[in-house]
């Protein structure tokens, strides 16, 4: 029996991933829970969900570049960038439209390939520019509202992982990544 995720999305919408090449993310609300975690030296930490994680990474190998445009400047974001492989990367953007102009200044990817999820109103512009946007279930009303795609999960619990996910039955990779990754179509006895 063959393995296939439930897909969410409207048949207008499923176009609209397939053509995507390129995922940005934003980080507080969307790769964590939008917490900010202080330790008594003063220290950040942030929670980041390793099925998000998984998800990123393996839509790197199949061919789905991901990056990140975010408002806050911090240290732990740029290490997970890097243990990602991520190299498309601006932090301390509180103008995230310019910083989706700077990321796309090459020209490898025209805007309609461009996906991106964000959780807040700071969101928005890019979110009306890319081809293709989604966020969190707990997002901001007026994102929810907005969007081509609501997650079910939330922000750090899954919701970027949920739409790689879409992504790969989108543009047909499901079957890909069942094989290389070893997703077995038949249960163990």
């Amino acid at each position: 029996m063959p393995i296939s995720l439930p897909s969410a999305l409207s048949p207008q919408a499923e176009e609209r991933l397939r053509r995507v090449r390129l995922l940005l993310v934003d980080v507080d609300g969307v790769l964590t829970d939008g917490g900010l975690y202080y330790g008594n030296s003063g220290e950040e930490m942030k929670r980041f969900d390793v099925k998000d994680g998984a998800g990123m990474w393996i839509a790197g190998k199949l061919g789905l570049e991901v990056g990140i445009i975010t408002g806050k400047t911090s240290e732990v974001v740029a290490r997970r960038a890097a243990e990602l492989g991520m190299t498309r990367v601006v932090q301390g953007a509180m103008e995230k439209s310019a910083a989706l102009d700077g990321l796309l200044s090459d020209g490898k990817y025209p805007l309609n390939e461009v996906a991106f999820m964000g959780d807040d109103v700071l969101d928005l512009p890019v979110m009306r520019r890319v081809g293709f946007s989604a966020c969190p279930a707990d997002a901001h009303e007026a994102v929810r509202g907005l969007v081509h795609h609501v997650c079910s999960k939330g922000g750090g619990r899954g919701a970027v992982r949920e739409l790689v996910d879409l992504w790969l039955q989108a543009t047909g990779k499901l079957p890909e990544f069942m094989k290389r990754f070893g997703w077995e179509e038949t249960p163990h006895a």
